[in-house]
């Protein structure tokens, strides 16, 4: 039995899915999700949750398999992501979203996979709490080191999804108490703190400046606005378009590209 270490239940106005990823690397382009669990916590209090294993279709590499103790025969017979897409976005939607390093790494990779699968799973509606940032800002450590300080007690089982997913809620619950009135009790307020920067992908390729216009965020045009890019350097668009970068990045920048056109 999970025993949870909670004491300040949080304030929601919709349910929150707190979800943790078990994957073949980290790269968020080529790796693919092997186990996913999520915990959804509606605004009484109750809890539902899911941990599925996945087929990645691809092999896991020993290194993986090292962190998480997925194998590749653990997974022969598990359904793909695709198989199992529909099912997942369903108790996603429509909900705000929590997790540890999600907003870098879980948010995009699983956005990569609904794309691969025929699902646009935007999920710009819901507010993000990324509890990471919220205990590297306040704390810095891991949820290792954070369980235990905030917890304090041992995360066993670390690295897998279920004991972190899990991990990951009691974490916030105890910020709310160490913290006091430095963190509100309200998604919003969490979302907003626990934001590194406003991404319009969700890989952060591109990002609002403090003027509200989608700058890029990396290579020799950081920091410049997208739309003045694609209209001195349409070459640009072509070269991310053939690139390796996310699905959702090159979707991002086509609808910026269209934009630009019609303005």
């Amino acid at each position: 039995m999970f025993l949870v270490y909670k004491t300040m239940q949080l304030n929601l106005i919709r349910p929150i899915v707190f979800f943790d990823l078990e994957t073949t690397g980290t790269d968020i382009v080529k790796d693919r999700i092997v186990e996913i669990c999520l915990l959804k916590v509606y605004p009484n209090g109750n809890e539902e949750s899911k941990v599925l294993r996945i087929n990645p279709t691809i092999p896991i590499p020993p290194e993986a398999t090292a962190v998480h103790g997925i194998s590749n025969s653990d997974i022969a017979n598990s359904p793909t992501f695709k198989d199992v897409a529909q099912s997942i976005w369903d108790f996603m939607k429509s909900c705000d979203i929590g997790g540890f390093n999600s907003n870098r790494f879980d948010i995009p990779l699983l956005v990569e996979e609904f794309l691969r699968a025929g699902i646009n799973a935007d999920l710009h509606h819901a507010l993000c709490i990324d509890v990471q940032n919220i205990y590297h800002k306040l704390e810095r450590r891991t949820l290792v080191a954070a369980y235990k300080f905030y917890c304090h007690k041992n995360l066993e089982d670390a690295h897998s999804a279920l004991a972190d997913t899990k991990a990951t809620y009691e974490v916030l619950c105890a910020q709310l108490d160490f913290y006091g009135d430095e963190l509100q009790n309200d998604a919003k307020f969490l979302s907003d703190f626990s934001r590194m920067n406003r991404n319009v992908d969700y890989a952060g390729r591109i990002v609002m400046n403090d003027k509200d216009v989608p700058i890029f965020n990396f290579g020799k045009y950081k920091g410049l606005p997208v739309m003045d890019v694609l209209r001195r350097d349409p070459s640009y668009y072509s070269w991310m378009m053939q690139g390796d970068f996310a699905l959702n990045t090159k979707q991002v920048l086509t609808e910026i590209a269209v934009s630009s056109k019609k303005s």
